[in-house]
This record gives structure tokens, sequence and C-alpha cells, in this order.
């Protein structure tokens, strides 16, 4: 699935609702909240030890990166920004600004 095919369903399944799109400053919390529950789950992987009930699991991070993706993809639409074109321009960002950057050293 390309983003763009990503930000249509996402869009229809939106549409398809009562409330439709949350404000986009709801969004953005939302977006943060979301982040914030992939880093819990890194740092208890990391170097916090897990609570009792924490869910570390693979598939909870699945869980909390398909939230990230869900709301990102929310804001886009709203933006009205392609993200399939967002992502070729950073690449190609990336590629020209950092294409010597990440190479061992050689000595």
């Amino acid at each position: 699935m390309t983003l763009a095919e990503a930000q249509r369903q996402v869009d229809n399944y939106i549409q398809g609702t009562a409330a439709g799109y949350f404000p986009e400053i709801v969004n953005l919390a939302r977006l943060m909240e979301e982040v914030g529950e992939m880093a819990r789950i890194y740092c208890r992987r990391g170097p916090l030890r897990p609570r009792p009930g924490d869910d570390i699991s693979p598939e909870a991070l699945k869980e909390e990166m398909g939230d990230t993706l869900f709301v990102l993809l929310c804001l886009a639409n709203q933006a009205g920004i392609d993200l399939d074109e967002a992502l070729d321009t950073v690449l190609a960002k990336f590629q020209i600004r950092d294409k010597d950057r990440h190479h061992p050293a050689q000595g």
C-alpha cells in the first residue's frame, strides 16, 4: 500500500464517522500522545525495567506505531499534504545533505 492509498483509506474511514476529523490541534496532541506511548515501550525495553502490567511486546509496539501512523495520516489529510511526495522530498534531501555523513571512518 502506498502512503496515498493509506491516506485515502483513513479519509474514507473518517468521513464515515459522525464526528469527522478532530480539529488539527487535537490530532497534534493525539500524535504526541501516541509517540509518547511508543517511547514508553522503548524506554521500558532499554534503561528502565517494565512496571507490572506494562506490555512491551513486539505486538504492543506495532499497535502504537500503527496508532501513530493513523494520526499522522489524519493530519496530512487535513493539511492537504501528499505524504508520498513529502517522503520523496525528504529522502532526496537526506541523500544529498547526508550522503557522506554516515560512512565508517577510513584510516
